[in-house]
């Protein structure tokens, strides 16, 4: 799927870990693709907790959605939804990777935090499969078991599970 002249945002924004990134992650990118007509994914990377390299999840993610503009976003910051300057110095640290002048308009994710992230862009917030029921997996269930999700997974990113996690 790509970005449509109909689309009903201008931009959209996905934020995450994406380690790795698996199959219920290309479903939200692609679900949003059709619904802005710019999409960025930030690829969150921090040394302290990145199993994959932040590079190369960025890399991934590029290589399977080409009409997204995708971003790694080295940071050292912990997530605490009850701290406001933390908050704060996420919207910063967010902010100064954001390619387009205007926007974001829209934030997508499938977990809860999309309606804190989205007021505090003044954007608005859709939340995409929470349930996960289109692609039942998440990102820490394959970083629990890795072999016993390799299904979830596009080749590529397989290939580099099987040759560094088992």
């Amino acid at each position: 799927m790509t970005a449509t002249d109909d689309a009903s945002h201008e931009t959209g924004l996905i934020v995450g870990r994406f380690d790795p990134p698996h199959l219920g992650h290309s479903y939200m990118i692609d679900w949003a693709l059709v619904r802005c007509r710019h999409l960025v994914v930030y690829v969150n990377s921090s040394p302290d907790r990145d199993v994959a390299p932040g590079s190369l999840r960025a890399a991934w993610l590029a290589e399977l959605h080409p009409t997204a503009t995708v971003i790694e976003v080295p940071h050292r910051l912990r997530t605490d939804f009850d701290d406001e300057a933390l908050w704060l110095r996420w919207i910063t640290l967010f902010r100064s990777h954001w390619p387009h002048d205007e926007g974001p308009h829209v934030v997508f994710s499938s977990d809860a935090y999309v309606g804190d992230l989205a007021d505090r862009f003044g954007a608005a917030a859709v939340v995409v499969d929470a349930e996960r029921a289109n692609v039942p997996i998440s990102a820490t269930e394959i970083r629990a078991a890795p072999a016993a999700h390799l299904h979830r997974l596009a080749p590529t990113v397989r290939a580099w599970v099987e040759a560094n996690w088992l």
